[in-house]
């Protein structure tokens, strides 16, 4: 069976390259799932999303955090630029935590702080790739 080949690239560094059965990821226009033969496709990431990785062949599926960029799709390579990407396994979950409460407080304090709303989503992101339940 075909595979994908597959780069998380953020600014600061190459996240995670390597052959995947599928990619899922959250665009501005909805989720989208990615499997060999897909046709070219370019879509902007959300801000706060979750990348899925699927390698397949019994290793565990990929998992990051993702803060905006673009995603590029043609034959069968897909390009994730991400203006900040974290793995799940590099997720501090404590201070992600942490982050979440001290965004959510101020979220509430003053309901239209964009800024803290942005940090919640982003602290959310973290811990779903982390594998924490998020409400």
């Amino acid at each position: 069976m075909a595979k994908l080949r597959v780069g998380v690239v953020s600014p600061e560094r190459e996240i995670w390259s390597g052959e995947a059965d599928m990619v899922i990821a959250k665009t501005v226009d909805g989720e989208i799932g990615i499997m060999p033969q897909h046709a070219p496709v370019l879509g902007v990431l959300v801000e706060g999303g979750v990348l899925k990785v699927k390698r397949g062949g019994g290793e565990a599926d990929l998992v990051a955090a993702v803060h905006g960029g673009f995603l590029s799709v043609a034959d069968n390579e897909v390009s994730i630029l991400a203006e900040v990407a974290e793995l799940g396994s590099e997720v501090d979950v404590a201070r992600a935590k942490h982050a979440l409460d001290r965004a959510q407080a101020s979220v509430e304090a003053n309901q239209e702080n964009a800024d803290a709303a942005a940090e919640a989503k982003r602290a959310r992101a973290r811990l779903r790739a982390a594998g924490e339940e998020v409400g």
